[in-house]
């Protein structure tokens, strides 16, 4: 990400991958934006090398803050709150309330089971199939990063187009 020039907008972490991530784009020149609820800054987990380092006082003030700043959305491997994130934000892409890609980096085959449930609920007919292939999907950062370029380039036509 920092080597094509793009920003990071992250959860404001310094362990786990959170502060890896944060780490490694700061060693490539990137700047790093981090967004930390208050309770998790008191616990000596917020990030103190970043650009910006906003502290707030909710999850939900955290995400809104997030989903403002970022022009997209990746999930790494994680937990129960990454998920939670990713449908989040899919969630409202399949609502309208933004447009930005969303989109998942399968490293390791990590998100392979969840990919087979996506794949049932898309078969069963409780996932659209636009808002199905609305999700990139890839097991290589650099070709996904590419097609979050190509998605937004066409978000961004379409909505000049609009405003013809």
């Amino acid at each position: 990400i920092a080597s094509r020039g793009d920003s990071v907008v992250y959860g404001g972490g310094r362990v786990g991958l959170m502060g890896t991530l944060a780490d490694a784009a700061i060693a490539a020149g990137g700047r790093v934006i981090g967004v930390i609820p208050q309770a998790l800054m008191d616990r000596e987990v917020g990030h103190g090398g970043l650009a910006e380092l906003h502290v707030v006082r909710t999850m939900h003030e955290r995400k809104q803050l997030m989903a403002e700043r970022a022009d997209a959305f990746i999930a790494l491997p994680g937990g129960i709150g990454t998920l939670e994130e990713l449908y989040e934000v899919w969630s409202w892409q399949q609502l309208g309330y933004h447009d930005k890609p969303v989109a998942l980096l399968n490293v390791d085959g990590y998100y392979d089971a969840l990919l087979a449930f996506m794949q049932v609920s898309h078969e069963r007919g409780f996932v659209s199939t636009p808002q199905y292939h609305a999700l990139l999907v890839d097991d290589d950062a650099d070709r996904l990063l590419d097609r979050i370029r190509e998605a937004a380039a066409k978000a961004t036509a379409r909505d000049d187009y609009s405003k013809i």
